[in-house]
């Protein structure tokens, strides 16, 4: 046993709580959405993976049930899903867009994600109380993100 020296982050990626998925459902009742068929699957397979997938990797996973599916459909889907506020998108460094359950928009919350496979950790606090920026006059903030991209324990312990 030789990876006895750090026990503390062992269960660092399932930081979500073990009911996201009913949250998620309920909420999907709350603001009245009928997901039906390829959206439904959609969102099972990205609560079921709780990561960022590419649409590519999605359209691998949904052939299954659906063999003659184009990814235009896919990313389509996705776009929708993604307008209703119930995924969330983010482009990775390579330039392809990745996406995940979107996180409960009443908490508001940042990410570390890792670039190899797609999981994501929370920051603490919001970097954007750090920083006391200048904003420029009479530019009103919406909204914000802070992602930081790179590798997670053990995407590092299995490059070695």
């Amino acid at each position: 046993m030789s990876h006895s020296h750090d026990h503390s982050h062992d269960h660092t990626h399932t930081h979500e709580t073990p009911n996201t998925k009913e949250k998620f459902l309920e909420r999907l009742k709350e603001q009245g959405f009928k997901l039906t068929g390829k959206r439904r699957t959609i969102v099972d397979i990205l609560l079921e993976e709780d990561r960022y997938i590419s649409a590519k990797d999605l359209l691998e996973l949904l052939k299954i049930q659906f063999p003659r599916l184009s990814f235009d459909t896919v990313y389509r889907n996705l776009h929708l899903l993604k307008e209703e506020r119930l995924i969330e998108e983010s482009v990775f460094g390579d330039g392809g867009s990745k996406f995940r359950i979107a996180c409960d928009a009443n908490h508001h919350h940042h990410h570390f994600i890792c670039t190899v496979c797609g999981r994501t950790q929370l920051v603490e606090g919001c970097p954007m109380d750090a920083l006391q920026l200048e904003t420029p006059a009479g530019f009103h903030i919406e909204t914000h993100r802070f992602e930081i991209f790179g590798h997670c324990a053990d995407c590092c312990q299995s490059s070695l």
